[in-house]
């Protein structure tokens, strides 16, 4: 893999490929999800691309149950990854959700934190615990952990959007996605997006993650608020896939 470098000679992470590379040259129809190959995914992928954000957001909830089902990593999980990662800049990202006025752009990048979650550290290292070599070089999880620099690299630029929901969306998925080795140099500036959101934020997933990297990267976090029961989620958004349902 291709690590260029930035004109300062600062190590940069890797590009992703164009969306419609991913889209074209995967061999979709060779690859495991939970209902047998992953020929329909370039359909439900495309459906992605509309400007109909009640299509787009059906589109990202059927693309989670595809490739992503019971919070599980398929060998299609990693190139749909990338795909949506690469459309984030794309016209249709900014599409406003009816009702909402929040860009379909906050739903790509809570399913990019969400999918990444099934993925992380925490996850894993339970999962190691049970199933040894789970993480082995080569399998399909230590795989798409690998992508977590090139994913980051397309997260990064929205730490700082004009929109709340989608610059929320995005802490929370760089948070994630920085447990990377790789992205360590990264850690101190997220630091100051996760004390944000530990201010600022409402959603209660959101500011676990947040407390979560700070504590793991040695920083001072605040004591998490008194306990209250309340229906959890299995990622770092309460629903599930985070902010991909309707009503439209």
């Amino acid at each position: 893999m291709n690590h260029s470098r930035s004109n300062a000679g600062a190590p940069r992470e890797p590009d992703l490929p164009p969306y419609q590379v991913v889209l074209s040259e995967t061999d979709w129809g060779s690859l495991e999800t939970p209902f047998g190959n992953g020929g329909s995914i370039p359909e439900v992928l495309t459906r992605l691309l509309t400007r109909d954000p009640g299509v787009q957001v059906n589109a990202l909830s059927e693309l989670g149950e595809m490739v992503g089902h019971q919070n599980t990593i398929y060998e299609a999980t990693a190139p749909a990854a990338m795909y949506v990662a690469g459309i984030l800049t794309h016209p249709a990202a900014t599409t406003p959700r009816p009702y909402r006025n929040v860009p379909v752009r906050a739903a790509l990048l809570n399913w990019l934190a969400s999918t990444a979650y099934d993925a992380s550290d925490e996850i894993v290292g339970r999962t190691e615990q049970y199933f040894p070599g789970f993480l082995a070089p080569g399998t399909i999880v230590a795989s798409f952990r690998d992508l977590r620099p090139m994913l980051y690299r397309a997260v990064s630029p929205f730490l700082r959007d004009s929109h709340e929901d989608v610059r929320e969306a995005a802490v929370v998925a760089a948070l994630i996605l920085a447990e990377h080795p790789a992205l360590a140099e990264h850690r101190d500036r997220l630091a100051v997006y996760a004390r944000a959101i530990l201010d600022a934020g409402e959603d209660e997933p959101n500011r676990r993650v947040a407390r979560k990297a700070l504590e793991a990267w040695g920083h001072e976090a605040p004591a998490p608020e008194p306990f209250v029961t309340k229906p959890w989620g299995w990622g770092p958004h309460s629903d599930g896939r985070g902010d991909l349902e309707p009503p439209f």
